[in-house]
């Protein structure tokens, strides 16, 4: 079966146009966590580098985003993209009439007939449930990956009445498209690096309060309120410590150095290097030498030579600026603009006046194909 939907979702996806919803990273070829975030912090920092900016992102949480498609209302989305009408009718039936029961031991419960949801574990899934939501407002950004959904709103002069009506407006659309807000999971963040800063008022959903908090985990990063890094590094450094020890447990197994050098690159490498693009540039001396001080570990222990995390850093922000650059519906194509003709394979730096916006990835990674040629 997931043979044959992995068929059918090359034809549902061969006639969709590459511009649909460029701030959905999901389930899309040459999209990653890493573009998500780095559009994040891009996004807030170049607001942040003006006079009178605070930025107020708010990472919302929807409960059981995956059981609550309604596929009568997803076809019709469907054929308003341009699907066969065929294609369509065969996605409801394939969501409607399931049966399911629940097996424990040799009892197995009555069945129950679903006909609603997308079945978890099915290829066909995430592409189905990928929303089109996006921001009415320009001050605002709706960047999604799957159901992990962030509003990113841009505050000039402490005028918020364009965000709070974008979370009124995300509110409308959630209730229209039958997904559940879970409020007491959704969390609020105020970057605001102004001298004189002043208590922002809450933010509202159903009528309960937001929960604003000085740190947050979206896909696997911590991000702060200060734009600072020591809470993701300690995190990473912790998990990868704890990976160490299983390293250290193989070698007295007498496994080859190739072995161990494969695990650590599959275990260890894959946790200090997650996103690694989009926050690398801007930790603190102190962060990167954290960072280090486990790839020397365990290249003690695999008694192999292993990259310095400042070469894949560097190595993942050219490969990443590579693949931006030859993608023209990439939603950050335009920040890497060509110079005139006589100073071909140059790209035009983006002014910077901040510290922040100055190691952000897209800046770093100008930088770095520049110098490159």
């Amino acid at each position: 079966m997931k043979c044959f939907e992995r068929l059918v979702k090359d034809h549902i996806t061969s006639p969709l146009p590459d511009t649909l919803d460029p701030l959905q990273f999901a389930y899309r070829p040459k999209r990653s966590t890493d573009d998500a975030i780095a559009i994040i912090l891009h996004t807030a920092v170049t607001h942040l580098d003006k006079r009178n900016t605070y930025v107020r992102m708010l990472f919302i949480d929807y409960s059981s985003a995956f059981n609550t498609i309604v596929p009568s209302k997803l076809v019709i989305k469907l054929e308003t993209l341009g699907l066969d009408p065929a294609l369509c009718n065969w996605v409801l039936d394939f969501l409607t009439g399931r049966p399911q029961v629940v097996r424990v031991g040799n009892n197995i419960s009555t069945p129950l007939i679903l006909n609603t949801g997308s079945p978890q574990g099915c290829v066909l899934s995430p592409l189905l449930y990928s929303h089109n939501c996006v921001a009415m407002h320009s001050s605002n950004s709706i960047i999604k990956f799957a159901d992990d959904t962030t509003v990113v709103g841009l505050i000039t002069n402490n005028d918020e009445a364009a965000y709070r009506e974008e979370v009124r407006t995300l509110g409308v659309w959630c209730q229209e498209n039958n997904l559940a807000l879970n409020v007491n999971k959704t969390k609020e963040m105020i970057v605001d690096f102004r001298k004189q800063q002043r208590e922002q008022p809450p933010i509202y959903i159903d009528g309960t309060v937001v929960e604003r908090v000085e740190s947050f985990k979206l896909l696997g990063v911590h991000i702060t309120d200060k734009l600072k890094w020591s809470t993701h590094t300690d995190s990473v450094v912790k998990k990868a410590q704890q990976r160490l020890f299983n390293l250290r447990r193989l070698k007295k197994f007498s496994l080859s150095p190739k072995t161990l050098t494969n695990f650590y690159r599959c275990t260890i490498k894959s946790i200090l290097s997650g996103c690694i693009a989009a926050w690398y540039g801007s930790c603190s001396a102190h962060n990167r030498k954290a960072l280090q001080r486990v790839v020397r570990s365990a290249q003690r222990i695999t008694g192999c030579k292993l990259p310095a995390l400042q070469d894949t850093y560097t190595t993942r922000c050219h490969r990443k600026a590579k693949k931006i650059i030859k993608d023209s519906n990439h939603p950050s194509h335009c920040l890497f603009t060509p110079l005139t003709s006589r100073r071909r394979g140059q790209y035009r730096c983006i002014k910077a006046g901040t510290e922040s916006l100055k190691n952000n990835f897209y800046l770093k990674a100008i930088r770095l194909l520049n110098s490159h040629h």
